[in-house]
């Protein structure tokens, strides 16, 4: 039975140990060294060393006259080392060690040297090269930066920084009769973490919801918020969405600093990198129709035949999400506090701005110079009335609109800029017939996708497979009939002008009255 004051010491213990060991052994014979030079060593010193470091006394004796003499502590090995060569080979063979010590062989083997074996190729590199340059030589650069240690920016204040990203849900929801995999807009603040706003869109993003997110992040109160305000600066990535003149507009107006990232870099963007991971692991992954779900075999995945959310549930239970992620989820790195109440505890005042400033910046602006008429407004070809325009007509005025979303236009006095009122689109269709223009769009891209694929099935050619080097030969069996009757149907679809330049028409027997010329070769009597 073990004594209970007896220690266990594990093979890995006992190498930290002798590590240790061979660490504070110079540091020790150092100081012996110089309490020898000025003559106050004694015995006592030299034991206590040996005891602290768990050594034989003779150790310490020995290393201390290989001292005196100026003797390393420890003879150096000459021991296997990567070289640049290796390095190009690493990169090369995309990382692989067992290629690398393959060839290497072969050039030893070619000297007539001893190679070095795999085990000690395999030290080497882990012993001389670091996580990140073995991933990097491996599989690229964005695999080697996930090696990088990144430093944590100061904190600041709520409102200090934002930062705002686009992120497809990877889950497919139903939005007009069809499967989508929707996106979302949205805003963080980086000094407290709070979700300040979002958007989501059936489709790929545009600038439109860019405002309309932000809008949704400045404003609190009346369904908006809790959280809202202008911001200091936002950093955010180099989408032309984002780069555009109505977002850039929008902000400058508010005197709000852009900062735009370099490309190909997320983690100078961490806060809405990391809530965008956050996103997927808490929230799309418990969704029905997940598409990163469990593969159950090479193809099919786990619940892939669930019945889909609609868009507007998909919405619903986002924003449930967002809300319980504010209030309820605490951070480690906070004090264990959840956004809101980090937000809270702030006392930094705010910068808001009132819903008509918001109403008029957050949208885009055109150019033009437009005046009310007998019809209303004429704006890209499109008429637009309201009950304020009467007796206005002959007023110059401003139009701004949300993007994409033309069935109402703001409209601003353009001598004083004062807004004078919303303005619809005149005789707007209906949505029984808008969703007829739509399903003839459909069918014809179907018929038209379908006449691509016949296409792509005539002019598809096999080839004969090859067991030996040889030129590629056709594997198409047909006969001379198959091959008249295609090439005779061909010529009769295409057009006259389209016929080749050394095209001849079949010749005809000319009448009778013409003068046909002599062709025949003239005996040599006549010559």
């Amino acid at each position: 039975m073990e004594s209970p004051d007896l220690e266990v010491l594990t093979d890995d213990d006992l190498a930290r140990r002798q590590r240790a060991r061979h660490e504070l052994m110079g540091p020790a014979v150092r100081a012996l060294l110089d309490l020898s030079q000025r003559g106050e060593l004694t015995t006592a010193h030299v034991e206590l060393s040996a005891h602290t470091l768990g050594v034989h006394v003779r150790t310490v004796w020995r290393n201390l006259a290989r001292a005196r003499i100026g003797e390393p502590l420890r003879h150096s090995r000459g021991r296997f080392e990567i070289t640049d060569d290796i390095r190009t080979l690493l990169a090369y063979h995309r990382g692989n060690v067992k290629a690398v010590h393959r060839e290497l062989a072969q050039d030893a083997q070619k000297a007539g040297a001893t190679p070095v074996s795999l085990s000690t190729l395999h030290r080497a590199v882990k012993r001389d090269l670091t996580p990140g340059d073995r991933a990097g030589l491996k599989s690229g650069i964005p695999a080697s930066r996930g090696h990088d240690p990144h430093l944590r920016r100061p904190p600041t204040a709520r409102n200090e920084e934002w930062e705002g990203d686009h992120k497809q849900a990877p889950v497919w929801v139903w939005a007009d009769g069809r499967l989508v995999k929707p996106w979302v807009t949205w805003f963080c603040d980086c000094h407290t973490g709070m979700i300040m706003g979002w958007a989501v869109t059936p489709h790929f993003p545009h600038r439109g919801s860019i405002l309309a997110a932000l809008r949704s992040c400045i404003l609190h109160g009346d369904g908006y918020g809790p959280a809202g305000g202008l911001p200091t600066r936002i950093r955010i990535d180099r989408g032309k969405d984002f780069l555009s003149h109505a977002v850039q507009d929008a902000l400058g107006a508010f005197a709000v600093q852009v900062d735009v990232l370099p490309p190909y870099t997320p983690h100078l963007k961490g806060s809405i990198e990391n809530l965008n991971r956050a996103a997927t692991s808490m929230f799309f992954s418990t969704l029905p129709r997940y598409t990163r779900a469990q593969k159950l075999d090479a193809r099919r995945r786990s619940g892939q035949k669930d019945p889909a959310l609609t868009f507007e549930g998909f919405v619903e239970l986002f924003a449930q999400w967002v809300k319980a992620r504010n209030a309820e989820h605490t951070m480690a790195g906070y004090d264990d506090l959840t956004p809101l109440q980090w937000w809270n505890s702030d006392p930094v005042p705010l910068r808001e701005v009132s819903a008509e400033d918001l109403h008029a910046f957050l949208l885009e602006g055109d150019r033009s110079t437009r005046v009310i008429h007998g019809h209303g407004i004429r704006f890209k070809g499109r008429d637009y009335m309201a009950g304020w325009m009467t007796g206005r007509s002959g007023t110059r005025v401003h139009i701004r609109f949300q993007p994409h979303h033309l069935d109402q236009i703001e409209v601003f006095d353009a001598d004083n800029r004062h807004h004078l009122g919303s303005a619809y689109l005149a005789d707007q269709a209906t949505d029984e017939q808008i969703e007829q223009v739509y399903q003839a769009r459909t069918e014809r891209a179907r018929r038209v996708r379908r006449d691509l694929r016949r296409a792509e099935t005539l002019r598809r050619r096999r080839f004969k497979p090859h067991t030996t080097a040889g030129p590629a030969q056709t594997d198409t069996a047909m006969t001379r009939k198959e091959a008249a009757k295609e090439l005779r149907t061909w010529r009769s679809s295409r057009p006259a002008d389209d016929l080749p330049t050394d095209y001849m028409p079949r010749r005809i027997t000319p009448p009778g009255r013409w003068a046909v010329p002599d062709t025949s070769t003239p005996s040599e009597e006549h010559l």
